[in-house]
């Protein structure tokens, strides 16, 4: 008599196994032969062969046999005159401009200080809020004054509803200014601009700066130097913030702030249309006042003042310039080093 087996337990079954029946066959098979380097749309000889062929249709040359046409060609309906590649290229950067992330969303300058200096700054706001039953004091007064003059909202709305609108921590005072993200230009749209006006162009670029009162300065100075912009980049780099606007003393509403993607490939494009690519650091090759390039174009670039200028922008300095300073001051920061050498800039210039 057998012992009954453990219940629940499975028997294995001795001799050969049932196969597949040909259902993996097709996955066994192989995708045909690797297609080459240069059309395989990632690889490096790909992207290389397409730019390529870009750089032929932009010089106006047929296409090689067997090449396949760009997305360009592909919706390009004739026209290859110099008014239709620069409007594309326009197109091409329009559609490539971004903001960063920090002006992606809108600012809210808050405390009754901070909020009518904003309003008179004529920094663009879209709302102004005011927490129920607040005190009116002078400052309060005087914000609404303002607003109503500059048809702004007026939103009143409860305290604790104001609280979960700013940050944690944040001394609001019952007073909130709700500011639009800023709209940056793109840094070749600003130069065609100046270029146009038949304007020597006179441009600042900001490396690592990320004090907006650094930035709001430097707009306020270039406004007063005859400098036409300012180039910030969109990474690592202060934006356009309500300090940035209260600091420069209103100057921001006329001095426009560009934004580069890549700080240094946007001055090898500087470079190429004829601008002079200057750094200013404390141990440049060039003394500010024996400076011989204020009379041509000129973009003056500024590092962070603990870094200063990173390794691949001062590589494409035409001239790293260092300013004259009592040896017991050891640096000079951003706003006030870019005042400095505008200033000189500006000299030369009204000298011939």
């Amino acid at each position: 008599m057998t012992k009954p087996g453990r219940p629940g337990a499975a028997r294995k079954k001795k001799g050969p196994q049932v196969g597949s029946g040909g259902q993996g066959r097709q996955a066994l098979e192989g995708k045909g032969p690797t297609p080459k380097a240069e059309d395989r749309p990632y690889h490096k000889a790909a992207k290389q062969k397409a730019a390529a062929e870009r750089r032929r249709e932009h010089l106006g040359l047929a296409p090689k046999a067997g090449a396949r046409p760009s997305r360009a060609a592909a919706g390009r309906t004739g026209g290859g005159t110099d008014a239709d590649i620069a409007a594309r290229a326009y197109e091409e950067r329009q559609a490539k401009r971004r903001t960063p992330k920090a002006a992606d969303t809108t600012e809210l300058v808050t405390g009754r200080n901070s909020v009518l200096e904003a309003l008179q700054a004529r920094i663009p706001a879209t709302t102004l809020y005011l927490a129920q039953r607040i005190e009116f004091d002078d400052r309060v007064k005087e914000a609404i004054k303002v607003a109503n003059a500059r048809k702004i909202p007026l939103v009143e709305i409860t305290r604790q509803e104001l609280d979960r609108m700013t940050s944690e921590g944040t001394v609001h005072q019952g007073v909130a200014l709700k500011v639009p993200p800023y709209e940056y230009a793109h840094p070749l749209d600003l130069l065609e601009q100046i270029e146009e006006r038949g304007d020597l162009p006179l441009l600042v670029a900001l490396d690592g700066v990320t004090d907006p009162r650094n930035l709001g300065a430097i707009i306020r100075s270039i406004a007063a130097f005859g400098g036409q912009g300012v180039i910030v980049p969109q990474r690592r780099s202060v934006g356009v913030t309500a300090t940035a606007w209260k600091t420069s003393a209103g100057a921001a509403a006329r001095i426009p702030v560009a934004m580069a993607s890549n700080l240094t490939n946007t001055l090898k494009d500087l470079k190429a249309r004829g601008v002079f690519v200057l750094g200013l650091d404390g141990g440049g090759d060039v003394s500010l006042p024996e400076l011989g390039l204020a009379s041509e174009p000129v973009v003056l670039v500024v590092g962070s003042e603990g870094k200063g200028l990173s390794r691949l922008v001062t590589e494409q300095c035409d001239a790293v310039v260092s300013i004259p300073i009592d040896s017991a001051t050891e640096s000079l920061n951003a706003g006030i080093a870019a005042a400095v050498a505008l200033y000189e800039v500006s000299r030369k210039r009204s000298l011939g």
